[in-house]
């Protein structure tokens, strides 16, 4: 693995390593996943470690997070669960809303408050995550996003894969990423700029292809065979 930490720990990365995250998800696939999991009335959390809230009340693992939902994560917490096409690691001490697509089981927006999220999506128009400071367009694509509350809600956004219309204050930019291409969203312009280029921190690749795995896909370094340099630049070798 090649990452770099800023205000995370190691042990919040290696998550995917734990045998009782791999039986889950072992589990949550040999079940037939997702439209498995409706069409049987069994929740959509993968895992649940920690304390969580859904709605303003305590988390339990056998629920469904649906669109619409406000979700909650507590210190020393994490979050993976599944929507339709879409898979999401929520880090510890984290606020996010999921807001419904076309249907109740569609994501069309995740708007991230505070904390971190790692998010897998499959390919479709007029989804977007949202925080303080940055606004990305979703079409199909992995993704990472954190927002540093003591930064004045400073956003790191990386597009693990795929293209993503990026916006923050007054800068747009289309992101086309086969291996992570990474971007500040400024509180405040940073010579004349409220999106800025930034390294990859605080993200693994296995992370990514664990979530994608989840719904049936597979990540761009996957598919082609080969990595990048993780860079922030976002080419793959």
């Amino acid at each position: 693995m090649n990452h770099a930490l800023q205000g995370r720990t190691e042990r919040e990365l290696l998550w995917f390593r734990r045998r009782a995250f791999l039986c889950a998800a072992a589990a949550w696939t040999s079940l037939g996943g997702f439209g498995a999991a409706q069409a049987q009335a069994r929740g959509n959390i993968v895992e649940l470690q920690g304390d969580a809230l859904l709605n303003g009340q305590r988390l339990h693992p056998g629920q469904t997070i649906q669109t619409g939902d406000a979700v909650q994560t507590g210190p020393g917490s994490h979050l993976v669960f599944v929507v339709g096409d879409s898979s999401f690691l929520v880090r510890q001490n984290s606020q996010l809303t999921v807001e419904r697509g076309a249907t109740l089981f569609s994501v069309s927006l995740l708007r991230l408050v505070t904390g971190a999220v790692a998010s897998v999506w499959g390919r479709g128009s007029n989804r977007r995550i949202v925080t303080p400071t940055l606004a990305a367009g979703i079409r199909g694509t992995g993704a990472y996003t954190e927002v540093f509350a003591q930064q004045d809600n400073r956003t790191y956004f990386c597009n693990c894969y795929g293209t993503i219309d990026m916006s923050a204050g007054t800068d747009r930019t289309v992101s086309v990423s086969q291996y992570h291409q990474s971007f500040w969203g400024e509180p405040q312009p940073r010579d004349g700029r409220s999106l800025t280029p930034a390294q990859a921190i605080n993200h693994t690749d296995e992370e990514l292809e664990f979530l994608a795995r989840l719904t049936g896909q597979r990540t761009a370094w996957q598919v082609a065979g080969r990595r990048g340099p993780k860079d922030g630049g976002g080419a793959l070798y």
